[in-house]
C-alpha cells in the first residue's frame, strides 16, 4: 500500500457506520461460517463455469471472504476491472484469471485486516495463474471516496461489487464515483441486498443487521432513482432471490420487511430513454461469449438465443451495440423511425417469479 493511499484513507476515518463495518468484518468475523444470515452468502447461486477459477485461489483468501456467489460478468479478456469492497481478494483473484495477464483488476476495501490477507498472497496467485507479471492491485480506502485513491476518470471498463454497496452510508456517492470511473459504454455489474419497503431507522442502526447487509438495504425504488440520478439510465435486473431470515434472534426484529439479493447491471450510456421505445430494431447473437455460447443473458428478461433474430427496444440495442458486447452481435435497424412504446414492456415489482422472456425485449 502506498503512503499516499494510507494518508487519504486516514483523512476520511471516523464515521460511525464505517467503524461498525470495519469492526464486524475485520475483527468479529473470522470466516464466512460466522455470518448469521444468507444475505450475501449462497454458494448455490454460483455458476458451474466459475467454480474452477476458485480452485486456483489460496485457502486463506477463500476462508476470509464473507460471500459465496461470485460477481463476474462475461467477456472480460483484456479489460480493466475495479472491485469495490474486495475484502480478502477472492473475487479479485478470480477476475484476474478472466481478464488475462494483459488485463488488470484493482480491489478497494476499507478493512486493513482483509487487505493484509489479499496482499500477502499476490506472488502465490501470479505463479498459480502462470503470469509473468502481477495483474492485480489493492487500495485501502472507502468506496464513497474513490477520488482519494488516485484513480483516473474513465479508466475502467467494468466495476463490480459483491454485497458491499448496502454497507455504505452514502450510496449516492458510490454511484457517482462509479459513473466517473467508467469508460463510455462501461458497466457497473454488482450484487446487493434490497428491501420491498424503506427500512426503519431502528433497523438501520442495529449493528448486527447492518453488518449482515440488511440494515443498510435500499428500498428497490429508491435505488432506481439514485442510479438514474447519477447517469445510469434504464438499470437492468439480472437475477434475484428472496433472503430468508432464519436466525431466531433476528427474524422478529425484521418483521414483515421482504429482503432480496439482486444482481444489477448499469451501463454508462448517455441518453438512454426512460421507457422501452420501439424503433423496429433487432439483434442476432453470433455466440462466442464464454459459457453463454447458445444463449446470452443480458438481464432477467433477455435470454438472446444464438442465430435468432431477436427484436429489441432502442435501449437494449444500444446496451449491446455501444459496449464490449458489440463484436458478438449483428445489428438490424437504426433510430430513423419510431413506432411507439415497445410491445410487451411493463413496470411492476422487479423481484417477481416471472421466467425470462425469450422472444422479445423486456
Amino acid at each position: 500500500m502506498s503512503g499516499a493511499s494510507l494518508t487519504n484513507f486516514n483523512h476520511f476515518k471516523g464515521t460511525t457506520m464505517h467503524d461498525l463495518v470495519k469492526d464486524y468484518y475485520g475483527r468479529q468475523l473470522q470466516s464466512s461460517a460466522d455470518l448469521r444470515t444468507s444475505a450475501c452468502c449462497d454458494a448455490s447461486q454460483m455458476p458451474e463455469w466459475l467454480k474452477p477459477l476458485l480452485a486456483h485461489i489460496h485457502s486463506e483468501v477463500m476462508s476470509r471472504y464473507y460471500g459465496c456467489g461470485l460477481v463476474a460478468p462475461q467477456s472480460l479478456v483484456g479489460c480493466r476491472v475495479l472491485d469495490l469492497g474486495c475484502g480478502s481478494g477472492r473475487d479479485v483473484y478470480a477476475l484476474a484469471q478472466m481478464v488475462g495477464e494483459h488485463g488488470q483488476v484493482v480491489g478497494v476495501d476499507m478493512t486493513e485486516e482483509q487487505l493484509a490477507v489479499a496482499e500477502r498472497h499476490r506472488a502465490y496467485h501470479r505463479e498459480a495463474f502462470g503470469y509473468a507479471r502481477d495483474n492485480v492491485d489493492f487500495r485501502l480506502g472507502y468506496i464513497e471516496h474513490l477520488d482519494a485513491l488516485g484513480l483516473e476518470d474513465a479508466s475502467f471498463d467494468v466495476v463490480v461489487s459483491n454485497c458491499v454497496v448496502n454497507l455504505s452510508p452514502d450510496k449516492d456517492a458510490v454511484l457517482r464515483q462509479v459513473h466517473r470511473l467508467l469508460n463510455p459504454g462501461g458497466e457497473f455489474y454488482f450484487s446487493d441486498v434490497y428491501a420491498d419497503r424503506r427500512v426503519p431507522s431502528a433497523l438501520r442502526d442495529d449493528p448486527v443487521l447492518y453488518g449482515e447487509g440488511l440494515g443498510g438495504a435500499l428500498y428497490w425504488n429508491d435505488f432506481l432513482r439514485l442510479a438514474r440520478g447519477q447517469g445510469f439510465g434504464d438499470p437492468r435486473l439480472v437475477k434475484d432471490r428472496p433472503i430468508a431470515i432464519t436466525d431466531p434472534s433476528l427474524a422478529p426484529r425484521v418483521g414483515n420487511i421482504g429482503f432480496y439479493s439482486a444482481t444489477w447491471r448499469l451501463f454508462k450510456l448517455d441518453g438512454l430513454e426512460s421507457d422501452c421505445e420501439d424503433y423496429g430494431q433487432a439483434v442476432i447473437y453470433q455466440g462466442g461469449i464464454g459459457s453463454q455460447e447458445s444463449c446470452f443473458t443480458l438481464d432477467k428478461h433477455h435470454c438472446i438465443e444464438a442465430g435468432r433474430v431477436f427484436p429489441v427496444c432502442g435501449n437494449t440495442w444500444r446496451m449491446l451495440q455501444e459496449t464490449r458486447f458489440a463484436p458478438y452481435f449483428d445489428f438490424v435497424g437504426d433510430f430513423s423511425r419510431h413506432y411507439g412504446i415497445f410491445a410487451g414492456c411493463g413496470g411492476g415489482l422487479p423481484f417477481d417469479d416471472a421466467e425470462a422472456h425469450r422472444s422479445g425485449c423486456c
